[in-house]
């Protein structure tokens, strides 16, 4: 089952680095680990629409409206990394982001409102394979030059972690009807 740490240690075995077996050590591979994992997984989770990082929810407004332009605002889910779509049935809702006091907000002229959005999933148990494998890949390019002190190193994860990043990727945006297979279908009934 993964873990943060195994996804580490994998990070670091393929550096030529030995494992750790928890992030509280006190080494310099687990302090760096525990320091940077955040940022690779995030990163990784925002760049694409994996399974097991989206959520729907009805949001209600806020008790203050915008002070112009829109009718409501809605305060984003702290765990929200990206906006995928507005409105039931994924129907077009015109909307902003923007910052506020309170943190992130949409504006829109609807209520409620039926976010869904790619989310902060921090259990790794829960990934698909290639979630793993592109947070591993990203965990190893963030590792490379502290551990090895090498830019080629560094460089060469790199080039090797955007390759494994675009077949998970691939992989696992084979498993969701595409928006355009739909609206295919529909052009074909209409003809």
């Amino acid at each position: 089952m993964a873990s943060v740490v195994t996804i580490c240690t994998d990070a670091l075995l393929r550096l030529g680095d030995r494992p750790i077996n928890t992030l509280d050590e006190q080494t310099d591979r687990a302090r760096l680990c525990s320091n940077l994992f955040a940022q690779a997984r995030d990163f990784v989770i925002r760049r694409h629409l994996w399974n097991s990082c989206i959520k729907r929810v009805a949001l209600a407004p806020l008790a203050a409206a915008p002070a112009f332009e829109w009718d409501f605002q809605f305060l984003l889910p702290a765990d929200c990394l990206r906006v995928l779509s507005l409105g039931e049935n994924r129907t077009f809702t015109d909307y902003r982001v923007e910052g506020s006091e309170s943190g992130r907000v949409i504006l829109c002229d609807e209520n409620p409102l039926y976010l869904r959005y790619v989310w902060r999933n921090e259990d790794p148990a829960t990934w698909d394979p290639g979630l793993i494998e592109a947070v591993t890949a990203r965990m190893t390019v963030l590792l490379a030059y502290p551990i090895t002190k090498s830019a080629a190193v560094r460089d060469a994860m790199e080039s090797s972690s955007e390759r494994e990043q675009k077949v998970s990727r691939a992989i696992d945006g084979q498993e969701d009807v595409t928006d355009e297979s739909v609206s295919s279908t529909f052009i074909g009934v209409r003809a």
